[in-house]
């Protein structure tokens, strides 16, 4: 049902499952979070990741560090799960554990690629080190995957592609990032148009994420306004908390599978 493009080499969906309500990130409030945490157990995530992979998604995004995230990684492939994993790294999500050993660890549990969280990419941002982005860049890809950077402003990703070194990019719709330093969480409609602006201007392949200001949008509405302003090579990235509706996923697939037959891209 879902157009597939190529995405550095791997073949993707349009649509991708995301994993922030997994590990009860709602980006809404902490009883939000705490509902959703409680709500996925590796068992209920599995069986999201059979359900996307049934409806037509063959690629997921989750973090490196939830432990119920983690667990439900190692059933789904043990069990033959199909989907392809696109790692957000952060060692900030691992105790102990250097951004170096969070990568090696991500590829080794099977990531067929991966890309840095987006506070991580903003610190290299604000610290002017490209130096480590290269070198983190270029230890992904020894392991024969995709290299990536996330973030949560235009011109975090315009100084990143100015480098030359991430071969794609997960772009947020909000400045929300600022939630990362303490300032709560600000998701302003002003910051769409920019970011997508961001993903039209950058020639590499993007992910656009919180396309819907994490619940804050109708879903068919961010929908339309993600695919008709992204590339047609690029992908979006939504995470789906059957808890609050138990066919999301299959709904979800069928807005989108819809929208872009509309759109002639299927």
């Amino acid at each position: 049902m879902l157009p597939i493009v190529g995405f550095c080499g791997l073949r993707v969906t349009r649509l991708v499952l995301g994993a922030n309500p997994f590990g009860g990130f709602s980006h809404q409030n902490k009883a939000r979070d705490q509902e959703m945490l409680s709500y996925h157990t590796p068992a209920r995530i599995v069986e999201t990741f059979e359900r996307a992979e049934t409806a037509g998604i063959n690629t997921m995004v989750t973090n490196n560090g939830s432990p119920n995230v983690l667990a439900a990684l190692k059933i789904y492939f043990a069990q033959g799960g199909k989907m392809q994993w696109i790692a957000q790294v952060s060692p900030a999500y691992c105790e102990s554990q250097t951004m170096p050993d969070a990568l090696d660890r991500a590829a080794e549990l099977g990531a067929a690629a991966i890309y840095l969280h987006g506070r991580s990419t903003e610190d290299l941002y604000h610290e002017q080190t490209p130096d480590t982005l290269a070198a983190w860049m270029d230890q992904i890809r020894t392991h024969g995957i995709p290299a990536g950077v996330a973030a949560h402003g235009a011109e975090i990703h315009h100084w990143v592609d100015s480098l030359g070194v991430a071969d794609f990019h997960a772009v947020c719709f909000y400045r929300c990032g600022t939630l990362h330093d303490g300032h709560g969480l600000k998701f302003k409609l002003r910051d769409v148009p920019v970011a997508t602006a961001c993903i039209r201007r950058i020639a590499k392949p993007c992910i656009g994420y919180k396309i819907m200001g994490a619940g804050r949008m109708d879903p068919q509405l961010a929908f339309e306004y993600a695919y008709d302003r992204i590339k047609p090579t690029d992908v979006v990235n939504v995470g789906m908390h059957r808890g609050d509706k138990d066919d999301m996923v299959e709904e979800n697939v069928s807005i989108v599978a819809k929208l872009l037959a509309e759109n002639g891209t299927q």
